[in-house]
Parts: structure tokens; sequence; C-alpha cells
């Protein structure tokens, strides 16, 4: 297990993407601090199915990121993956959602990362790794919070990798399109009540149409890239954005 005495801090960790990627650097040796909301005894069968340790921050909250990270302590491995989406025209666009979207999905993205950053110069080592999106790389309409987030994130993550890069830090993006999580699933009903539509229309006329494959993103198949980004072999992989999409971008 090659990140054994690795310590790995995911954000957004306790569902969905975020917890597929602490059980994959989990079962390479990492010690896991998860973070995210929810149900108190899921999370602490989660703690204890993985060995970690959770924080219920905020990350909307400077104040509260601060704390999380001194508890935490040095942290080898950083996954800002929590996430927030709203769609509405621009001109209807809640101001509070904007806010919250560039809080949670951008700026807790810097907070995590200043403050983790000295203790991986200190050990010479340590990976960061974002998730962005699909749109990070193109825009959809009606998500112009989200995408301004995304493309942020991604701009956030260049400028980091070259800074870090003689530190033997490397920083990068994964960008999932449509990913077949809880979250997802529980928005089918929904959309068929609303556009008049089969289950199946739905996965293949609305979520699907754009990744070639036709095939929902296992959060799995993230937690695989996410790891990879961490062994020693991906030491010069720094800067990218690594699409795992289903080969929507590649329009």
């Amino acid at each position: 297990m090659f990140l054994e005495g690795k310590r790995a801090l995911v954000t957004g960790s306790t569902s969905g993407i975020g917890l597929a990627i602490a059980r994959a650097l989990a079962a390479e040796g990492a010690e896991i601090v998860l973070n995210g909301f929810g149900d108190e005894a899921e999370i602490a069968k989660l703690c204890d199915e993985l060995g970690a340790t959770h924080s219920g921050a905020d990350l909307t909250d400077a104040a509260q990121i601060e704390t999380m990270m001194a508890a935490a302590g040095d942290i080898d491995i950083l996954v800002n993956n929590a996430g927030v989406q709203h769609v509405s025209p621009v001109e209807d666009f809640p101001v509070d959602k904007w806010n919250l979207i560039i809080a949670l999905n951008l700026t807790a993205a810097f907070h995590t990362t200043r403050l983790a950053v000295p203790g991986m110069k200190k050990k010479g080592w340590g990976r960061i790794i974002n998730t962005a999106s699909a749109h990070s790389k193109i825009a959809s309409p009606f998500k112009s919070a989200y995408n301004a987030s995304k493309h942020g994130i991604a701009g956030f993550t260049k400028t980091i990798a070259l800074e870090l890069a003689e530190h033997g830090i490397t920083a990068n993006c994964v960008s999932p399109g449509y990913v077949w999580t809880p979250l997802i699933e529980g928005q089918i009903p929904d959309t068929m009540k609303a556009r008049g539509l089969t289950r199946d229309e739905v996965i293949n006329d609305v979520l699907l149409v754009k990744q070639a494959t036709k095939k929902f993103v296992q959060p799995e198949e993230i937690g695989a890239l996410a790891t990879f980004l961490c062994r020693d072999e991906a030491q010069n992989v720094n800067g990218a954005n690594w699409s795992i999409d289903g080969g929507w971008t590649a329009e």
C-alpha cells in the first residue's frame, strides 16, 4: 500500500464522489480525514469502515476551515471536492445562491490549500487534487455561478501547480461529466414529471446526451484516477485538467 504514512483530507466526502475518493485512498493505506454533512450514525459507520476521523466544518466559513485544518494536522494529500449547484437564468439568479456556490466550490479550496501548503513544503511532498467538472472546460446555460466556480478552480489549480512545482508538490484537476450518484438518481423522477419523459428518456436524452459513451461515470473511476495522481509515477503530472466525462468535452 503505497500511501501508508500519508494523511489525506477529502472535502465533501460523506457521500458520492468524495466518499469514493476517500475509499480509494484508504485502500492504499492513507489515513483519512472525512469532511461533510449527513446522518451522524452513518458518518460514524464510515469512520469505522475507513479508520477515519471526521470534520463537520462548514466550508463556506473561513474560520471553520481554519479550525478543521488545525485539527487535521499536516496534510499530505488534499482533495478539494465539496461543491453545490443551482440552475437559473442570470437575471433571476439568487444572489445568496451565487455567493454560496462561489464560497463552497472555489473560495473554500483557496483556504484549505493555503493552510495545507506549508506542511507539504516542509515534507517536500504533497498532492493537491481539485474536483472540477466538464464545466471547467465548457459552459452550459443557466449555470453561471457553477461555470464560473469550475473555470475558477481550473485556473487556481494551474497557478498553484506552477508555484509549488519545485517543492515536490503537484496540483491537478479531475473533471467529471455526469456521475452516477444518489444525488443524480434522485433527480430522475422529478425530471420525468417536469418534462413528461420516461426514465430512459431522461437518462439518454437529458443526462447523457453529451457523453459519447452514453454511460455515467462511476464514482470509483474517479477514485482510481485520484489515487493514480498520488503515485510517484505521477510526479510530473502537474497543472493538468483530467477529463473523465465519456467524451463530452472532446466535441
